[in-house]
């Protein structure tokens, strides 16, 4: 586990990274940008136990973190954190493709899931988007106008883009069952189960992305 602190980096937004592959920690520390969203690397970490010690021990605003790791998986290490930091921004970045990850990281809050190898412009828009985020909600509350819930949730638009990737994963794996089944005469429920979502949630998600009308069975 490796720490950093400087006088000069306090009021900065403080990012863990926690990877068991040390180039990918290495080169997200030192080739990003971090100054340009107001962010500083508060630490490293090699494993989730390891990762689980310096986000509470340092209390980072952003954590980008694996998923496979040895000791603690990352998923494993969000579950057991997120009650301690519910406004903890995360973003998951994993060589592994598997529907069930997307969907555990969707129910864990996680804000952005990328998928190894991404490119610098992806990784880039998911820090600006945390960052955007973490500007928000240190912004001061106000009355709600009238008509207005006050409830300070966001629009409906801004939490499918906060999902963009995940909600990518939901719809790729339900075109590819259809089509693996395509002989049969499928329901959309059939389809929902298979991809563990509510029809409601997956029909949005495959009228959006298809342009084609996915009627509620």
């Amino acid at each position: 586990m490796k720490i950093t602190e400087s006088c000069e980096e306090i009021g900065m937004y403080k990012v863990a990274i926690i990877d068991d592959e040390p180039l990918i920690v290495e080169g997200l520390s030192k080739t990003m940008a971090w100054g340009k969203w107001n962010c500083r690397v508060a630490g490293t970490a090699g494993d989730g136990k390891e990762g689980m010690e310096l986000i509470r021990e340092k209390r980072p605003d952003i954590v980008i973190t694996d998923i496979n790791m040895p000791k603690m998986d990352g998923l494993g290490m969000i579950a057991g954190l997120k009650s301690e930091f519910p406004d903890m921004q995360l973003i998951i970045l994993t060589g592994y493709r598997e529907f069930e990850y997307a969907r555990q990281a969707i129910e864990l809050g996680v804000s952005r899931f990328l998928l190894k190898p991404s490119k610098m412009n992806e990784l880039e828009e998911a820090v600006e988007a945390v960052t955007k985020r973490l500007d928000q909600m240190q912004m001061p509350v106000l009355n709600p106008a009238p008509g207005e819930t006050g409830t300070g949730e966001p629009p409906e638009e801004a939490e499918t883009e906060e999902n963009s990737e995940a909600n990518s994963f939901i719809v790729n794996n339900a075109l590819e069952y259809i089509r693996s089944n395509s002989k049969e005469k499928l329901r959309l429920s059939d389809v929902a189960d298979q991809v563990y979502v509510s029809q409601w949630h997956l029909s949005k998600l495959l009228n959006k992305h298809t342009g084609k009308h996915f009627p509620i069975s």
